[in-house]
Parts: structure tokens; sequence; C-alpha cells
């Protein structure tokens, strides 16, 4: 894996002498957290398009870390970002203007769905009863993370605990802090819990198991807490850790996951959007060894799960691999073009 982004660094490094890069036009891909997987798989799509772009179509992208989904959106309405990733959740509350997004971001298109986003809730095992998700509601003032301050884990943390019932605001002490800090937080016995959802593996989870083994369990989720879920946005899905996904794991897990999806400014050109979208889905097998992550990533499920329409670059992309478009991912103006 590392040999493969050491590669592919070099290949940008050799193409920034050219006279073709310094005229390359610049877009930012905007992420999460470094503990996360946003950032890398970011890192490893900008840096493809990056290395195959710039020289033959001018087109340059660099990714970035963020706070996560809340504060992308933000990036991408000041024109700070182009491109985006968000979680399944924000994708849909950002065209509707619902949830945490106070009005519709009618800038925002589609590009692709990406991998899974998974949901891990942990709790010290010594809190435990179940090891199912009802559980964090027996806390009583213990320190719990949802998420850095107005980031995507947050944001959907408390979505999906007030769907649950989970009187958060009343029986947790809320700290903040990215995945990285997260993580060595409940190592160093600072905090008894905390929400990642990010794509399995993830390295802030596997830090954590590293250390503390069967001292902290990531809970299991009921099918009536899915239902409840879902009711409302219809995005998660069952997904299952089978012993070993992370050290130390010797049960079974199963929790649920909705897609991340990737999203970009309407006002990008079209060419740019097709380029970015076929690099993605060309070199699929790439990305899956960078990360393990992308390896539920599949052509036939790259439009699963988006809230907004489809950029007019990606529905060019998607109709000429024959990828069957629902009316609700076409604006009307783009209705009719090839």
């Amino acid at each position: 894996m590392k040999k493969l982004v050491v590669g592919l660094i070099l290949a940008i490094t050799l193409s920034s002498c050219t006279d073709e890069l310094s005229q390359a036009r610049p877009y930012v891909l905007t992420t999460a957290t470094t503990g996360g997987t946003y950032y890398p798989v970011g890192v490893a799509i900008a840096t493809l398009a990056h290395a195959q772009l710039s020289d033959s179509q001018g087109i340059s992208l660099t990714a970035i870390s963020s706070a996560g989904s809340m504060e992308n959106l933000k990036l991408l309405r000041d024109n700070q970002a182009q491109f985006g990733i968000l979680q399944g959740p924000f994708g849909a509350w950002s065209w509707t203007g619902e949830g945490p997004v106070s009005r519709p971001q009618t800038h925002l298109r589609s590009v692709s769905a990406l991998w899974k986003n998974v949901e891990h809730f942990v709790l010290l095992t010594e809190l435990t009863e179940s090891k199912f998700m009802m559980d964090l509601d027996s806390l009583n003032g213990e320190r719990y993370v949802l998420g850095a301050r107005n980031s995507g884990a947050e944001q959907t943390g408390r979505f999906i605990l007030d769907t649950l019932g989970i009187d958060y605001e009343e029986k947790f002490n809320l700290a903040y802090m990215g995945y990285g800090p997260t993580s060595s937080a409940i190592q160093d016995g600072n905090i008894v819990g905390m929400n990642i959802p990010a794509g399995a593996p993830v390295s802030a989870i596997t830090r954590a198991y590293a250390f503390m083994g069967e001292r902290m369990t990531i809970l299991n989720w009921t099918q009536e807490s899915l239902d409840k879920l879902n009711a409302r946005y219809p995005l998660w899905d069952w997904y299952d850790f089978p012993p070993g996904t992370y050290p130390s794991q010797t049960e079974a897990i199963r929790t649920v996951a909705s897609p991340n999806v990737l999203v970009t400014r309407a006002d990008i050109p079209d060419d740019v959007v097709y380029n970015i979208t076929k690099v993605i889905w060309e070199n699929l097998a790439t990305l899956q060894e960078i990360h393990g992550a992308t390896n539920d990533m599949r052509p036939e499920i790259a439009i699963a799960g988006l809230g907004a329409p489809l950029h007019n670059g990606a529905l060019r992309y998607y109709r000429e691999i024959g990828t069957p478009i629902p009316e609700r991912l076409i604006l009307e103006e783009n209705a009719n073009s090839n």
C-alpha cells in the first residue's frame, strides 16, 4: 500500500515540473480529520486524479483535512472547496435543507456514492450490559465523544441517538474531538466511549483496540433500532465485522452503515467532473489496494443513496457505462444532455 501511495506521489512530483501543470486548473477536495477514512481515501482520489489529469486535461485536484461533513458544506458554499465528501444523511439534508442544514444547498450536485460509512459506537466494556446500542442510555454523566464540534460525526451521532430515544444531553458529559485525539483519549482513560463513523477498518478504532483489547466494545444494533433509524431517511443497512476485523476482536459485531457521497459545486465545468468521475471508477482496483474501506465500492451502486441531483459531468459518465438513472437525480435542464 505504501509503495502505491509513494508511486502516485512521485508521479505528481514529476508532473509538477511540466508546463502543463503550471496551467492546471486547481480544485480542492475537502475530506475530514486525519484519523478517519475520508482523509486517506480523499488523498488517494486526489492523487490519482492529479497524476492522470494534470498533463492531459489541465485538471489539478488536492485533498485537505477538515472537521467533516458540516464544515465541508460551508467550504463548498463559500467556494473554498469545489469537491467534498459527505456522510449520506448530509447529502439528503443539504439538498432539502433539513436536519442540521438550515437551508437548501441548491448549488450542490452529486458525483458518486463511495464506500460505506460504518457506525462505530464504542463504550468501555465495564459499562455495557447487553453490548447493544441501548447500553448508552445507562450512562450517568460519563464523558463521551460524539465527534469534533460541527463535524458530520457529531451531527449524525445526535440524529441517531435522538432517533433511538437516548437522552445523551442529560446522560452524557459531551466532549468534542477529532478521531485521532478521541482514540488517544479512550486509551488514556479520559473518556468512556466514542462515536467514530468511518469506512472499516478505521485507523482510530484499530489503534484503540490494539491498546485496549476486550476492555472496549463496539456496540451492536437490533432490527428495531435499524427500523427506527430508516423511518425518515432509508439510508442505513446492516454491516458485519467478522472476528479479527480489529485487533483483539474475538466476537462478531453487527452494526449499520450508510453510503458516503462525493459532491461538487454546480458551477464546476462538465468536463472536469466527467474526467474525475471516470478516474475514480476506472482506478477502483488501485483505490481498493490503498484502503480496505473502498472494497465495497462497485459501479452498479455508484448512485445509490445520493441526495442531490447528479452533476451533468457525472451524469454523462454514468450514461456512457449504461447505469440506469432515476428521475429524481436528473435536473430538468440536464434531462436531454449527452
